[in-house]
C-alpha cells in the first residue's frame, strides 16, 4: 500500500470522532494540508507526514508508535510540528507559544520540510478563521502577519505568502480590506481594457523581433496595497502601480533582450529598474524589474523573468526540493539555505524563547539591506543596520577587532546607517581594546549584538560585575530604596536562582554586559517591599443577602424606623457586604459609612444610630480603587480591557506614573455588592505587572 494512502487511514482511524470548529470531521484538515503541498509539487515522504501531523498532539497516537509504522523521517517531521504540552509549567501564554515557536524553528534547520507543512497548515487554519472567536481570530491573525507571512517570503513561496497577508488583513482591518477590494472592482474593467492594450502592444512587437514569449497581466496583492498606503501616506487613487505585466521567456538571454524591447517602445522611470538576475534575493527570487511611462502616461511595472525563476518566484524553497530515498538537499541549493543554518546558532544564543523569537523577527523577518564586501560578495543585514552590524556577520574577530570603517571608499562613522549597494571595508587592528558598551545601542542585528555581549561576559567579566552592581545600585537608588541593605540581603540569592544563576555575581555580570536589565533585577528585589508599602485589597467573603422588596434609601435601613432618609457618604463609597455604621446628620438624614472609615472618629457617640442593608435589588454603588503596577506603554489599555470584560460601568479613570517607574491608576466602578467588586479586582490583578488593587476612600 501506498505511504500516502496508508497514512490516511492512519490519521482517519486516529481522528475518528473528531470535528474542527466548522463542525466538519477533523481528518478534512489533515488532507486540506497535504493538498496545499501537492500543488506545491513536494515529495510523498511531506504529504505522508502532513496527512499525520496533528496524530500525536490531538490523539493518543505516540512518535513511537509513527516510527514503527512509517520510520524514523516521518516521525523527526511531525515531532517538529508537535506543540509543547500545555500542562508544563510557563509564565505566560507568550511564554508557551515563544518555546513552541522556538522548537518549530529548531526543528526546521533540521529539515525544511517541517516549515513547509507548518505554512500549509497555518494556510488552511487561517482560510477557516471565521469559525473562531473574534479575539482569537484577531490574535492568530496577527501572529501570522509578524511571523509566518514574512517566513513564506523568506523561502520564496509567494503562493502562500499572498493568502495569509490577504486573509491576515481581513480579520484585522476588515474596513480597510474591503474598501480596497470595492475600489479595485469600480476600476477593473478600465484596468483591464489598459492592460490588453498594453500587452497586445509588447507581444507584436516581441513577434517582430523573433522572441517567443508568455505575456500575462498581475493585479497587486489586496495587503500589498494596504501597506503601501500605510508606508507612503497615500491614497488609494495615488497609487498608480496596481497592475504588472509579468513576461516568461525561455533564456537569461532573452530577458536582457525584452528589456531593451520594452526600453524603446515607453520612457522608463528613472531609479525604477532593478536586476534580481545578476543580483538573486536571499529566498533566490531572479527577475528584472522595471517601471515604464506607458499608454495614456501612465506608469506600468514589467517583470521579465525564465520559466524555471517564475517557478522559483511562485514555489520559493519548494521548486528546488529534491529529496532522494532521505538523503539530503543538494549542496548547491543548500549553499543557498546558509542563512538558515544560523537559526541554530541564533539559538543557542538567546537567553530565552521569547528573546529568540524577537531576534528572528529583527534579523530574518524585517527588511533589508543588501552591500557589498570590497571584493563584491553581498551580504544581507536588517535595514538599519551600520557597519558594526556588517563587521560581525563577517567574522567575530573582525567585530571585536574593528576601529573604524570605509563606505563607498569614504570613512564613516560606525553609527552611519547602510543603504542597498554601499561597498563596505572594515578598518581593524590587532591593537584594538575590543568592542565598547555603546556598540549595545549602535548595531541594528541581534548576532551582532549577541557577540558584542558575550566578549564582555568572558573578557571583562570583572568589570561586568562591578558595572553591573552599579547599575543595580543606581535603580534602587532612583526608586528611593536603601541599595547598601537590599544589597546585603539574602533576597539578591533568592533573586539570582529565579533568573536561573548560580550566585549574585554571574547575576551582576549579565547587567554588566547587556543580558540582563537593571530594572529587571530591581522589580524582583523590591516586591516584598512594595507590597508592605501598597497593602493590597483583602476582602472578606459576603454572605448571601435575602431578597426583599426594594425601599428608599439604597438598600440600608435605620434599625427599627422605617421611611427615614438615608444617604450613602461619598468619603468611603459603602457597599452592601460592608460592616456600616450611620450618624444622624443636620437636615440631611442619616450618612452611611462604612465601619472602617476615618470619618466616624471625630463623630459624638450619641448621634451614632444602628443601620443594616436590605433589599438590595439590582442598585448599583460606586466604589473607588487604585491600581498599582510597573510602567509601560499599554498598561492603561490592558486594564481597562480586564475592567470592560466584567461587564461594570465605568464612572472615572485617571493614571500617573512616578519618578520610580510606577503606575497608579485610579478608577471609580459602579458594581452590585462586594462579591462584584471581588470578581472586578481578580481580573485586574491578571494583566501583566499589576503589583497591587486595593479601595480607597475620597
Amino acid at each position: 500500500m501506498p505511504a500516502i494512502e496508508k497514512a490516511y487511514l492512519f490519521a482517519e482511524e486516529a481522528h475518528r470522532g473528531q470535528t474542527r470548529k466548522s463542525g466538519e470531521p477533523y481528518i478534512v484538515h489533515p488532507v486540506e494540508v497535504a493538498e496545499i503541498l501537492a500543488d506545491l509539487k513536494m515529495d510523498a515522504t511531506t504529504l505522508t507526514a502532513a496527512i499525520l501531523h496533528d496524530v500525536v498532539e490531538d490523539t493518543g497516537v505516540t512518535l513511537e508508535m509513527l516510527e514503527a509504522e512509517f520510520g524514523e523521517t516521518v516521525a523527526q517531521i511531525v515531532d517538529g510540528l508537535t506543540k509543547l504540552k500545555k500542562h508544563m509549567k510557563y509564565k505566560s501564554t507568550a511564554e508557551h507559544q515563544a518555546e513552541n515557536h522556538r522548537k518549530m524553528f529548531v526543528a526546521m534547520a533540521q529539515d525544511i520540510r517541517v516549515i513547509l507543512i507548518k505554512l500549509a497548515d497555518r494556510l488552511h487554519n487561517m482560510r477557516t478563521l471565521k469559525y473562531l472567536p473574534e479575539t482569537k481570530r484577531r490574535r492568530i491573525a496577527k501572529e501570522t502577519l509578524e511571523i509566518f507571512a514574512p517566513l513564506a517570503h523568506r523561502l520564496g513561496i509567494s503562493t502562500i505568502k499572498w493568502e495569509l497577508e490577504d486573509i491576515a488583513l481581513r480579520h484585522l482591518n476588515p474596513q480597510q480590506y474591503y474598501r480596497i477590494v470595492n475600489l479595485m472592482k469600480k476600476k477593473r474593467a478600465e484596468r483591464e481594457q489598459y492592460l490588453d492594450e498594453v500587452i497586445a502592444t509588447l507581444r507584436e512587437r516581441l513577434e517582430k523581433m523573433g522572441l517567443n514569449a508568455d505575456i500575462s497581466g498581475r493585479p497587486k496583492h489586496i495587503y500589498s496595497i494596504y501597506r503601501k498606503m500605510v508606508k507612503d501616506h497615500k491614497q488609494f487613487n495615488e497609487i498608480y502601480d496596481l497592475l504588472a505585466v509579468r513576461v516568461i521567456v525561455d533564456t537569461i538571454r532573452d530577458c536582457y533582450a525584452v528589456l531593451g524591447i520594452i526600453h524603446t517602445i515607453w520612457k522608463p522611470m528613472p531609479g525604477r529598474f532593478k536586476d534580481y538576475i545578476a543580483m538573486p534575493k536571499a529566498n533566490m527570487y531572479q527577475s528584472l524589474h522595471t517601471t515604464v511611462i506607458g499608454p495614456k502616461g501612465e506608469p506600468i511595472e514589467v517583470q521579465i523573468r525564465t520559466t524555471e525563476m517564475h517557478r522559483t518566484a511562485e514555489y520559493g524553497i519548494a521548486a528546488h526540493w529534491a529529496y532522494k530515498e532521505g538523503s539530503q538537499v543538494e549542496g548547491s541549493f543548500n549553499d543557498k539555505l546558509k542563512w538558515f543554518r544560523e537559526i541554530l546558532e541564533l539559538q543557542q544564543e538567546s537567553n530565552n524563547a521569547q528573546e529568540f523569537v524577537e531576534n528572528l523577527k529583527m534579523d530574518w523577518f524585517s527588511d533589508s539591506v543588501f552591500v557589498f564586501t570590497p571584493k563584491g560578495d553581498v551580504l544581507e543585514l536588517p535595514s538599519g543596520s551600520v557597519p558594526l552590524d556588517f563587521a560581525y556577520r563577517i567574522h567575530t574577530e573582525v567585530g571585536n577587532r574593528c576601529i573604524g570603517a570605509k563606505v563607498n571608499n569614504k570613512i564613516v562613522p560606525l553609527d552611519h546607517k547602510l543603504k542597498t549597494g554601499d561597498i563596505v571595508e572594515i578598518l581593524t587592528s590587532k591593537h584594538s581594546y575590543g568592542p565598547s558598551r555603546d556598540w549595545l545601542k549602535l548595531v541594528k542585528s541581534s548576532q551582532a549584538r549577541n557577540k558584542i555581549r558575550n566578549w564582555f561576559k568572558k573578557e571583562r567579566r570583572e568589570e561586568s560585575v562591578a558595572k553591573g552592581r552599579e547599575m543595580i545600585e543606581a535603580a534602587l537608588k532612583k526608586q528611593d530604596f536603601d541599595a547598601g541593605a537590599i544589597l546585603g540581603s539574602d533576597r539578591v540569592k533568592e533573586v539570582a536562582e529565579k533568573f536561573n544563576f548560580p550566585d549574585e555575581t554571574d547575576m551582576y555580570a549579565a547587567v554588566g554586559y547587556g543580558g540582563l536589565s537593571a530594572t529587571q533585577v530591581v522589580n524582583r528585589l523590591t516586591d516584598g517591599l512594595r507590597a508592605e508599602e501598597e497593602q493590597p485589597l483583602v476582602l472578606p467573603d459576603v454572605k448571601a443577602i435575602p431578597q426583599r422588596r426594594k425601599r428608599v434609601g439604597h438598600g440600608v435601613r435605620v434599625k427599627g424606623v422605617d421611611n427615614l432618609l438615608v444617604r450613602l457618604s461619598r468619603c468611603c463609597n459603602p457597599v452592601p457586604g460592608d460592616e456600616i455604621k450611620g450618624f444622624v446628620t443636620q437636615g440631611r438624614g442619616v450618612s452611611v459609612h462604612r465601619a472602617d472609615c476615618p470619618n466616624l472618629k471625630s463623630v459624638e457617640e450619641e448621634r451614632m444610630v444602628p443601620v443594616e442593608w436590605e433589599g438590595i435589588g439590582d442598585q448599583l454603588y460606586n466604589v473607588d480603587i487604585e491600581i498599582s503596577g510597573l510602567d509601560r506603554n499599554g498598561l492603561l489599555n490592558e486594564v481597562l480591557q480586564a475592567v470592560s470584560e466584567t461587564r461594570v460601568n465605568l464612572v472615572a479613570v485617571s493614571g500617573k506614573a512616578d519618578r520610580r517607574g510606577m503606575a497608579k491608576i485610579n478608577m471609580t466602578i459602579s458594581i452590585r455588592n462586594l462579591s462584584h467588586l471581588q470578581s472586578v479586582v481578580e481580573k485586574v490583578k491578571t494583566v501583566r505587572d499589576i503589583y497591587s488593587v486595593r479601595r480607597i476612600m475620597q
